[in-house]
């Protein structure tokens, strides 16, 4: 694996697809052969938040150096990008589901401002930062795809929040002294998941899995190592500079195929028995909770599961044509296998019990 720097810094390291990505530079990526091999002698540096365990980054990365702090903090970023001239920084902190509106803007907006002027600074030569869905918003109807061209049309707070990062990202470009690469996985599924992830795995197996509107719409979905491909490809592509990239699996599921996948993984492959029921719900359950959704926003606040809700009945997906033309990308895998990998990092860990 080639990364094109002998330094690498990492935000969110100790999230989902950060320790996706530490895993990945720590040993490679078996089913990609031009990412197979791990990089020799990488100096790796990585910002933790102050309530994350140093020792667990060092049981993905054990010569790992971590940086305790914050993204609201300049400060901060100026102590991950010290000394770091020709570094390659993945950006992949962000806040999805926080208790205040406010937070959205404060760590995915005024953080990578920070980060931005941290990492030129510094002279850090390449930053890829990973973005969302959200900035485009929902799909016009269930048969289009969204690619590259589509305009911001943000989903709620979230999505305005990586519109104006993204939009930071490109003044960064256009001043010079960064590269830049701005990726935009979909639904992340893989081992490392949170705990919400693992309760819809419950739902499923327990009869309470929300189907709305006949569950038809489509979602695309980015297997975890899907993703660390495309993230590491993204760090060494010549082509890659200055331009954002849709990353999923290869094609989009419906809502129906996903839950029926995880079903019949859980029965015929983990031992568990499962309800056989759908908690299904009309179109108009998600139309009201986006309307509910809205206003709690317009209050300040956020709340969850409303907002998870108020997308259930809406296409979401994605064309990532442009990501195999320039990257090179080829997602390895797809829904069952990477549900079964997935199923499998939970179950060692008792998380079906």
């Amino acid at each position: 694996m080639e990364l094109g720097a002998s330094r690498v810094l990492i935000t969110g390291a100790l999230g989902w697809l950060g320790r996706g990505l530490l895993s990945a530079l720590e040993h490679g990526l078996p089913e990609v052969p031009a990412l197979a091999t791990p990089p020799a002698n990488l100096d790796v540096r990585a910002l933790i938040l102050p309530s994350e365990d140093p020792a667990l980054l060092h049981q993905f990365a054990p010569g790992a150096t971590p940086v305790v702090g914050d993204l609201r903090s300049p400060a901060d970023c100026a102590r991950l990008c010290a000394d770091a001239e020709g570094a390659v920084l993945f950006h992949l902190a962000g806040v999805i589901h926080p208790s205040r509106r406010s937070d959205l803007y404060a760590v995915n907006t005024h953080g990578m401002h920070n980060l931005i002027a941290a990492a030129e600074k510094a002279g850090v030569r390449r930053l890829v930062v990973v973005s969302s869905n959200s900035p485009c918003g929902v799909n016009p109807h269930r048969e289009h795809l969204f690619d590259e061209s589509a305009p911001f049309v943000p989903y709620m707070h979230y999505g305005r929040s990586k519109m104006l990062m993204e939009q930071a990202v490109h003044g960064a470009q256009r001043r010079g002294r960064l590269e830049t690469v701005i990726l935009r996985p979909t639904w992340f599924y893989g081992p490392f998941q949170p705990p919400r992830q693992t309760l819809f795995f419950k739902m499923v197996r327990d009869g309470g899995a929300p189907i709305v509107g006949g569950g038809e719409a489509r979602r695309s979905m980015a297997y975890i190592d899907n993703t660390c491909q495309a993230l590491l490809l993204a760090a060494s592509s010549e082509a890659a500079v200055g331009n954002t990239y849709w990353i999923a699996d290869e094609r989009p599921y419906s809502m129906n195929e996903i839950v029926d996948v995880i079903e019949r993984l859980l029965e015929t492959e983990f031992g568990q028995t499962c309800a056989h029921r759908r908690l299904r719900l009309p179109g108009i359950v998600s139309d009201v909770a986006r309307v509910v959704d809205a206003g709690i926003q317009g209050l300040g606040l956020y709340h969850q599961k409303i907002h998870v809700l108020s997308e259930m009945n809406c296409t979401i997906a994605c064309s990532v044509d442009k990501a195999k033309a320039e990257l090179g990308y080829r997602p390895t895998v797809s829904l069952e296998e990477g549900m079964r990998r997935s199923l499998r990092w939970v179950a060692d860990r008792g998380g079906l019990q």
